[in-house]
């Protein structure tokens, strides 16, 4: 008698046994993604530093139109029989303020350079999160550039 019981309880033990993943699948699964991760990884990173980069640019471009807005409006103040030269820099009757372009463009960036040649603003140099954006101007039929390193011409 005790022995169908036995039986019996093995029986059902067997039926109750629930099917699972051993500890080795579980392994190879945390590996495969592991080595997904780290295939993914760089690829997303190359894909956030273009993104910055964009948005530094697009930030840049902001600042220009600012600058050009505001001296274009400082030009329209001079009387035509004077014959200043609009520049940026510290207050002055002819002076555009660069924390004026700041406040005008809604950049959090720095704006360190602004140069002004003719009423046309030629040249500007944006910072902001440790990237840094140079503007130049278009000149004899040529695009106006963007670039994140410092061009040849910049000082001249």
């Amino acid at each position: 008698m005790f022995a169908k019981l036995f039986e019996l309880r093995d029986k059902k033990l067997k039926e109750n046994k629930k099917k699972g993943f051993t500890l080795v699948e579980l392994i190879v699964v945390l590996v495969i993604l592991a080595i997904l991760a780290a295939l993914l990884i760089p690829a997303l990173t190359g894909y956030i530093n273009k993104a910055k980069e964009k948005s530094i640019t697009a930030e840049t471009r902001q600042a220009v139109m600012a600058a050009q807005t505001l001296v274009d409006e400082k030009y329209s103040e001079l009387n035509t029989t004077e014959a200043g030269q609009i520049t940026v820099g510290s207050a002055d009757k002819d002076t555009v303020k660069i924390s004026d372009i700041k406040e005008l463009a809604e950049v959090s960036g720095k704006i360190d350079k602004v140069v002004v040649v003719d009423g046309k603003v030629t040249k500007v140099k944006y910072t902001n999160q440790g990237k840094t954006c140079y503007y130049t101007a278009g000149t004899d039929g040529k695009q106006s550039t963007y670039d994140y390193t410092k061009p040849n011409d910049w000082d001249k």
